[in-house]
């Protein structure tokens, strides 16, 4: 597969960047767009279809398909964003700082987060909620997704660059070039690594309540509410299709703007 051009790429990721744009407005507006407020029943007919009262329909309970999307849009949204800078504080500052301390315990932590990195983040998301409960979803989910970072980071680094000998044949201090490594790094690298973990432990996030190990009633995200339409979904399409669609709006919209490679793991 070719790869793409400078330009596609940066099309798809302004493509990515509007997207997220436009969730992040349904997310800080969800209550004042939605119709109904969250969890209301019998606001129409059971399981109607979409109609000009109701857009997506009703669900089994007469909840408004299209006012329940937004709000757990909004609470997926809320979740993934809190999941998202744990995953970057415990991950990519903390492998970029692992990368630069002295090299027996820089290998050490390599190594040791490296056997985490390989464990399925799924898994590891199911038993720390299993440990800590439901209401400690978002901290899993970053905890989760943290580990990849921190070896994406740290390998990220170059402590052997033209620039990094120099300042140490220079005698600026360690503590120094690190903070300005940082903030370089950070500011060309942080839009990218806020969209790709976001995209990460949304799908972590909504995978786990779909499982039943995320958002418990009676909030509910959009995992959940994927996973309360198994019952009604091949005679009632809309109770789940259009919460399934938003979800994957929100991760694509993240991976675009991540710009992730064909086949990239999150």
């Amino acid at each position: 597969m070719m790869r793409d051009t400078p330009i596609v790429a940066a099309v798809l990721r302004g493509v990515g960047w509007s997207g997220l744009g436009l969730v992040a407005v349904a997310v800080v507006l969800s209550d004042f767009l939605a119709r109904e407020p969250a969890g209301a029943t019998m606001t129409g007919a059971v399981l109607s279809a979409p109609s000009p009262l109701h857009p997506f329909g009703t669900d089994v309970l007469g909840r408004d398909v299209f006012s329940e999307t937004l709000h757990g849009l909004s609470q997926t949204g809320v979740a993934a964003v809190a999941a998202t800078v744990i995953a970057i504080i415990l991950g990519g500052l903390f492998g970029a700082v692992a990368a630069r301390l002295p090299k027996p315990l820089a290998l050490l932590a390599r190594g040791l987060i490296g056997v985490l990195a390989a464990i399925p983040a799924l898994l590891l998301v199911i038993l720390m909620i299993g440990l800590i409960g439901h209401g400690f979803a978002p901290f899993a989910a970053g905890l989760a997704a943290a580990p990849l970072g921190f070896v994406r980071a740290f390998d990220h680094v170059n402590l052997k660059s033209s620039h990094a000998e120099y300042a140490r044949a220079t005698g600026i201090p360690g503590t120094i070039l690190l903070k300005r490594d940082l903030t370089y790094e950070f500011r060309y690298m942080l839009g990218t690594v806020f969209a790709r973990a976001l995209a990460a432990v949304t799908i972590l996030l909504s995978t786990a309540s779909f499982l039943g190990f995320g958002a418990a009633p009676p909030s509910r995200d959009l995992g959940l509410m994927i996973a309360a339409s198994k019952m009604t979904f091949f005679s009632a399409w809309w109770t789940a299709a259009f919460p399934a669609m938003a979800l994957v709006a929100l991760i694509l919209c993240a991976r675009l703007a991540a710009g992730l490679e064909e086949g990239e793991r999150a």
